[in-house]
């Protein structure tokens, strides 16, 4: 190539880690402080209760159950806080207060304690979610909403990964000192998100897009919602029933984190490694391919045929887990791996189809409100995910398997005239 060539040939664009909009960057720095505590957290909390806290197993499952109970009920409140203060300003003092229980883990000594203050962690943690989806509604404009979303998902599994790794350091010392110590590094986390978050630009809820207070000093970033508009949502049928849809689609991480790794130890002869490559294979690809996912979801339509894919996806995965019953050890080990990229595929599929329809159906005037439907719904079906995966698939062998291969395939194939019912009818 001549010099005048390469002169006139336009430079290649640099390849971003970091994202090209301000909004979505100052975001993803909160979520990868949040996400970075949380994985702390997750991966020691249930040997600091039973090692450490001297709870009983059976005594941390039914705390964790209950625990999910509130979880699910808070979301709805916690929405509709954030239409009448703003989310943003909501979500502060939800920080502040999540901040607060995790650091009285290290307080906890006994079932008494333990039970009402991982209802009130759960409950607040289950209300943070609806209203930080209400916040992402609130900065970012309609057209990169599901995009953003989806890098943020994208640095979620990041932080989580890191802390996970981190803590591995404290589940080697295995000293209760080293246990506080990744529970209050995870609540400094939580004050470090309430301290970000002013700096996060926020939109006056009901234009029609976000809008900078910069730029408009007269708009209210924290304007009131009608209460009519805020009590919308649980009268909204389409919406609701979308959401139970999406809450089944759900199910699907009770495979991976439940059924995948007892179904390892317990009917097949794949060595238990297999359970820590799966949760990477898992992480890897969710971090390459969610950002990539919403790229097939363009409007209401492709948003439910994505979730229709979705649950083939998922069906077909829980198929393959099935299939790996009796097989030798090798084989079933690689088909255990191939189940887990589909059920990975069907993962990013659902999330970039319900984040759309989640923010797209919703009554503009009370994102929160609607928001914290769906994160009910999502919270709820999660909750459910261990014991529908236990019951029927562990507990019946390959044949049991086919019970949450058909909520997948029937739920997602659903998914498509149900939005065309919810669109006909906003």
């Amino acid at each position: 190539m001549t010099e005048a060539a390469v002169k006139a040939s336009p430079p290649a664009p640099p390849r971003r880690l970091l994202h090209p909009d301000p909004v979505v960057r100052r975001l993803s720095w909160m979520v990868l402080v949040n996400t970075f505590g949380n994985g702390l957290f997750m991966t020691v909390s249930a040997l600091y209760f039973t090692r450490v806290a001297g709870l009983g197993v059976g005594q941390v499952g039914l705390g964790l159950t209950v625990a999910g109970i509130c979880g699910v009920a808070a979301s709805i409140p916690a929405g509709r806080a954030a239409d009448r203060w703003g989310s943003r300003r909501v979500l502060i003092v939800l920080n502040l207060a999540e901040a607060a229980g995790m650091a009285s883990y290290c307080l906890v000594h006994s079932f008494a304690v333990f039970l009402p203050v991982v209802c009130v962690e759960t409950a607040v943690d289950r209300g943070a979610a609806a209203v930080r989806n209400a916040l992402y509604a609130d900065a970012l404009p309609k057209e990169t909403r599901v995009p953003g979303r989806a890098y943020l998902r994208a640095v979620t599994n990041v932080g989580i990964g890191a802390g996970a790794t981190l803590a591995a350091l404290a589940l080697q010392a295995d000293t209760r000192g080293a246990y506080l110590a990744v529970i209050l590094a995870n609540a400094a986390s939580f004050l470090a998100v309430g301290a970000m978050l002013p700096r996060v630009p926020v939109a006056v809820r009901d234009d029609p897009a976000p809008v900078n207070p910069s730029l408009n000093p007269s708009a209210d970033p924290d304007k009131h919602v009608p209460e009519a508009a805020r009590r919308s949502a649980l009268r909204d049928l389409p919406y609701l029933a979308v959401t139970a849809l999406n809450a089944v689609l759900a199910v699907q991480f009770a495979v991976l984190n439940v059924g995948i790794p007892l179904w390892v130890v317990r009917e097949t002869d794949a060595p238990r490694a297999v359970v820590a490559a799966a949760m990477i294979v898992n992480t890897v690809l969710v971090v390459a391919f969610q950002v990539r996912a919403t790229r097939t979801t363009r409007d209401l339509g492709s948003a439910a045929r994505a979730c229709r894919t979705s649950g083939l996806l998922l069906a077909a995965s829980c198929l393959a887990v099935a299939a790996t019953h009796g097989l030798p050890a090798a084989t079933a080990a690689a088909v255990l791996l191939a189940a887990v990229v589909l059920e990975t595929a069907g993962e990013v599929l659902s999330q970039a189809g319900g984040w759309l329809l989640s923010y797209d159906l919703a009554d503009p005037a009370a994102t929160g409100a609607y928001q914290g439907v769906f994160n009910a719904g999502a919270a709820a079906g999660m909750m459910l995910g261990p014991a529908v995966v236990t019951t029927a698939a562990i507990g019946h062998g390959p044949l049991g398997w086919a019970v949450p291969a058909a909520l997948f395939a029937l739920s997602g194939a659903a998914m498509v005239p149900v939005v065309r019912w919810a669109e006909r009818c906003r």
